[in-house]
């Protein structure tokens, strides 16, 4: 009798450690599961930034040609203010009245904007007034 017993209660030890070896098993499965789905979300976040990395450096890059460009366009400027500074003044007044007839201005309004007389004023109507139609 005492070794049915003993016999019952080890089978029933048995079963239980049985089920929970099973049950152990199934939450590695599950915590597998879910770290896997982890590791993707992870490695599709570290491509998403290596992308936008790549833009970023892409882009400084470009920045840096359109600066270099910027600087050779600029470094040219002080001697080209140079020049427009000792430039004749009335040939200054002549490209502004061109400008001003070709947005309509009257003979009165180039002799008062551009100082120039009124024949030089007509002049200059006649010269580019085409641009406004007449």
């Amino acid at each position: 009798m005492i070794l049915d017993v003993a016999v019952i209660f080890l089978a029933v030890l048995w079963v239980a450690s049985v089920a929970m070896f099973m049950a152990h098993t199934k939450r590695l499965r599950i915590q597998a599961t879910q770290q896997l789905e982890a590791d993707s979300l992870r490695d599709q976040r570290i491509r998403e930034l290596a992308r936008r990395l790549e833009n970023y450096q892409s882009g400084t890059v470009r920045m840096g040609e359109e600066l270099h460009e910027l600087r050779s366009i600029i470094a040219l400027l002080p001697d080209k203010i140079t020049a427009l500074e000792q430039r004749d003044p009335s040939t200054l007044s002549f490209a502004q009245a061109a400008r001003l007839v070709g947005m309509g201005a009257s003979i009165d309004e180039l002799t008062q904007s551009c100082g120039l007389t009124q024949a030089e004023a007509q002049l200059m109507t006649k010269v580019h007034g085409h641009n406004r139609g007449t």
